[in-house]
């Protein structure tokens, strides 16, 4: 039985093409996943992770993608050599699969049960009420609450955690024997991941299905995979149990993978990326508590640059045709200050008043109630024209900075524009002089000038998003889940490129996030949401070493540890 394999990947290559270029994608990979087994893929984007499980199902596009030599065993069957009709019958019957965006993969409009009958119905014959009946034991057994009124429900009616649950209940519907997770937890904060990986686990425990669970985080994966296959640049370069990768990793990049990540336990300086491990130039001085303590005595015998006295945003709930609106306070009586040079961390789960909190204090979105004192003015009480005046002082590094920017202006109009508005420079040329010092400030070369966001990696645009931030020489930045949708490595870069800017000049930060490694790293004071209120506030080691509140500890025992 140890040596029965469920699938048997050997030798595969995949190539893209374009203008009648071959390019090869995926380069030799072999692997095997054995009956009731959990195997990892690790690697960055770009490591061929996804396109490799693309493969697995066949759905490659046919257009511009081939497997190019190679063969994909599974239960003795060479997939390569399948028709679409041979997959149609395989696919969320034998192999499944749950893919990173739930939003993006259901259908907006249909109810979310129908669209789990639509798998049942292709692949078995049963009556309109026996795949109801089914559907709804499906929700119940990944753990949805209310399952009738999700049965009922569209997607945009649920929660991203419930939208995920729905995706793995449409996957297992037809018990597979693989079932590929493609990064189902990056967009979901740490307590619903950790619910999440649970649930696949309890799941596996009991089908006895294969999972092949894909991520970038190795973190993630040491509490889930029996072995973990590590992927770099289309290639396999380091397998083996989750034990012998975390403890006597041999690749440098596997090392990168798990160095590159906050640690919970001490502060590094600056965090190695994966570059620093590639060239065996890790630095692994960390800030001693010392050095902390005389930094904070600087930072809190100062003014506080900003104060919040009580804020509220409270929006109105409509409950229905004919029913009395409902008040639903989004923050809920908020007090705290910031001190220039600081960086507050702002942490909570979904929903908890994070980013309403942010937008209150940018005027993007005012408060209903209470006092933002800035500099010792009330910026709510400001008309618009003096709010525009100090718009430069107060900025926002937003999640997606593609989205963010416009996508027909060059970068560096993206970044001249609001130097223009804000009328920072004497002159276009000493405009532009101060755009290029800001691009290589932030890692990027004088070349970026002239192109587009789109010619630019994810990485790569949160530096322009920042560039653009920083042209304007604000004081206070609001850092909104500014680094959750990159990979570790590059993470660990814009980091580092955040407190070298901070120190620098000047900067001060509140710094939202739902990763709380992270925030760790980040924070001076840390800052707990929930429900609206202020859970828990004080000094960000003090509170990860001795939590005070249950929902704290909740969050900080959702963080994954790693072996």
């Amino acid at each position: 039985m140890a040596n029965e394999k469920l699938l048997s990947v050997d030798t595969l290559n995949i190539s893209f093409f374009k203008d009648k270029k071959e390019k090869q994608i995926i380069k030799n990979i072999s692997f095997n996943i054995q009956p009731n087994e959990i195997v990892a893929v690790v690697g960055e984007s770009g490591s061929g992770k996804s396109i490799s499980s693309l493969a697995l199902m066949g759905l490659l596009p046919k257009q511009i993608s081939k497997i190019t030599s190679g063969s994909i065993l599974f239960e003795d069957k060479d997939l390569v050599n399948y028709s679409e009709k041979e997959f149609q019958t395989l696919r969320g019957k034998d192999i499944a699969m749950i893919f990173q965006e739930p939003m993006s993969s259901l259908n907006p409009s249909m109810r979310c049960g129908r669209q789990v009958e639509e798998i049942l119905k292709q692949h078995f014959k049963l009556s309109t009420s026996e795949i109801k009946l089914e559907v709804l034991n499906l929700f119940e057994r990944v753990k949805l609450p209310n399952p009738e009124r999700i049965y009922k429900a569209y997607p945009h009616e649920i929660s991203g955690g419930q939208k995920q649950r729905v995706m793995i209940a449409m996957a297992i519907a037809c018990k597979p024997k693989l079932l590929i997770a493609d990064e189902p937890t990056t967009a979901l904060d740490v307590t619903v991941q950790k619910e999440i990986l649970e649930l696949l686990q309890t799941i596996q425990a009991e089908t006895k299905m294969s999972v092949l669970f894909i991520s970038h985080d190795l973190s993630l994966v040491s509490e889930l995979a029996n072995r973990v296959l590590v992927m770099y640049k289309g290639e396999i370069v380091e397998q083996g149990t989750t034990d012998v990768i975390f403890n006597a990793a041999k690749h440098n990049y596997t090392k990168a993978l798990i160095g590159a990540r906050p640690s919970t336990e001490y502060r590094l300086k600056k965090l190695p990326t994966i570059s620093d491990f590639m060239n065996n130039s890790t630095n692994t001085s960390i800030i001693t508590k010392a050095e902390r303590k005389i930094n904070h005595e600087k930072l809190y015998n100062q003014t506080p640059l900003l104060e919040l006295i009580d804020v509220e945003k409270t929006y109105l709930s409509k409950t229905g045709w004919f029913s009395k609106d409902l008040n639903f306070n989004a923050v809920d009586g908020v007090s705290f200050k910031v001190y220039p040079g600081e960086t507050l961390g702002l942490v909570g789960e979904s929903g908890c008043g994070k980013s309403t909190l942010g937008n209150a204090i940018l005027q993007l979105d005012k408060a209903t109630s209470g006092k933002i004192i800035y500099k010792g003015n009330d910026i709510t009480k400001l008309k618009s024209s003096q709010m525009r005046s100090l718009r430069k002082e107060i900025q926002i590094i937003f999640q997606d900075p593609f989205a963010s920017l416009n996508p027909r202006l060059t970068v560096g109009n993206a970044i001249l524009e609001p130097m223009k508005v804000h009328n920072i420079g004497s002159s276009n040329n000493t405009r532009k002089e101060k755009v290029l010092d800001i691009l290589e400030k932030v890692g990027l070369d004088a070349s970026a000038f002239n192109r587009y966001p789109h010619e630019f990696s994810g990485g790569q645009r949160q530096r322009i998003g920042i560039a653009r931030t920083i042209a304007l020489e604000p004081q206070l930045i609001v850092c909104d889940e500014s680094v959750s949708a990159l990979d570790i490595s590059v993470q660990a870069q814009v980091l580092n490129l955040l407190n070298d800017l901070k120190a620098q000049f000047g900067f001060t930060y509140i710094f939202i996030s739902h990763d709380l490694a992270v925030v760790k790293y980040m924070a001076d004071q840390l800052l707990v949401m929930n429900e609206g209120k202020i859970e828990e506030i004080g000094d960000a080691d003090h509170i990860y070493a001795s939590p005070k509140e249950a929902y704290t500890k909740k969050l900080i025992h959702a963080i994954p540890k790693g072996l």
